[in-house]
């Protein structure tokens, strides 16, 4: 008789010796995994960039903000400059600018009368100045002598106070200086402004918004005394330089039914007799200005200390004839 088969095993046990039963195969070891460690905490107050485009936009609109603030601030510039200079010119001829009646347009238009080339220079080497160093690399300088140029400008601009305080100093010199009153303005403004430049800040504490403001606000009023001082100044030369150069201006006749106070050194009185409707005829005169149908004119030996500057208003009864001045010795005529 043939011996009973075993019962199959199942998978994963086994059959302890001593038949007691069966027994759990021994697992696979498991690792062992150490503490996890804390993710990295985020500094408080600090956000990562946003890669979104709302941080162009805004580094657009500051940039459109300082140019739109400069504009502004170059055109006021131009429009104070102009009427001082315009205001210091007509004094001069005893005359006051809104009565002659200029407008903002000529305001401006006469400001362009203190841009000459020595300004361009200057305004030209100040805008290059924080270039020099790439123009100086561009050029095929050697790196040790940019880097000491680099070097020389930013101790420069860290010396800025003292710059102020020399502003400060030539100001006390106010009188000994005359003609050169402009440059004491001119350095405490300088000053100033390289005060607010990356090389004057890099030693020092990072200044609040409100004290930059403060120190361009500053800065602008002292450019503006400068523009000033610079504009009067021009204005009175320029008028001075006229003053003596009358005979090359516009020669004016005035013709008139009724005889005119024209009386002056220089001025030539003719009665032409009766029957003509102008009977009377002035010249020896010169033509200062023209607005609105009035001559403001001047006699040719006209002084500033003792003579009168003629207003002389167009209409029915009187009429006025310009003329070619007195060309200087050897100036050719142009068409």
């Amino acid at each position: 008789m043939a011996a009973p088969e075993p019962p199959p095993r199942r998978p994963g046990r086994t059959t302890s010796p001593g038949g007691a039963g069966p027994r759990r195969r021994p697992s696979p070891r498991r690792r062992v995994r150490g503490p996890a460690r804390p993710a990295p905490r985020r500094p408080r107050g600090r956000r990562p960039p946003d890669p979104s485009p709302t941080a162009d936009t805004g580094g657009h609109l500051e940039y459109a903000n300082s140019a739109l603030g400069a504009g502004s601030f170059v055109v006021a510039l131009m429009l104070y400059a102009g009427y001082l200079y315009v205001d210091a010119f007509y004094s001069y001829f005893h005359l006051g600018t809104f009565a002659v009646g200029f407008d903002s347009l000529e305001f401006a238009l006469r400001s362009l009368r203190l841009v000459t080339l020595p300004v361009f220079a200057t305004l030209a080497g100040l805008v290059l100045i924080p270039y020099t160093p790439d123009l100086l690399a561009l050029l095929g300088v050697p790196e040790r002598r940019v880097r000491a140029v680099r070097e020389y400008g930013h101790t420069l601009a860290r010396l800025h106070p003292f710059l102020v305080v020399g502003g400060v100093v030539l100001m006390a010199l106010w009188q000994p200086l005359r003609g050169l009153n402009w440059l004491a303005p001119l350095c405490v403004a300088v000053g100033l402004l390289l005060g607010q430049t990356s090389a004057a800040t890099t030693r020092s504490p990072r200044r609040r918004a409100w004290e930059r403001a403060v120190s361009l606000v500053v800065a602008g009023v002292f450019l503006m005394w400068v523009v000033a001082l610079v504009a009067v100044d021009l204005g009175r030369r320029d008028a001075r330089r006229a003053s003596h150069r009358l005979v090359s201006r516009v020669a004016v006749v005035v013709l008139s039914t009724e005889r005119l106070s024209l009386t002056g050194p220089g001025v030539v009185d003719e009665n032409l007799g009766e029957g003509l409707r102008y009977r009377y005829r002035y010249s020896g005169l010169r033509l200062l200005v023209e607005r609105d149908h009035r001559y403001y004119v001047l006699p040719l030996g006209w002084r500033k200390d003792r003579d009168a500057t003629f207003v002389i208003e167009d209409d029915d009864t009187v009429r006025v004839e310009l003329r070619p001045g007195v060309r200087p010795h050897g100036a050719s005529p142009r068409g």
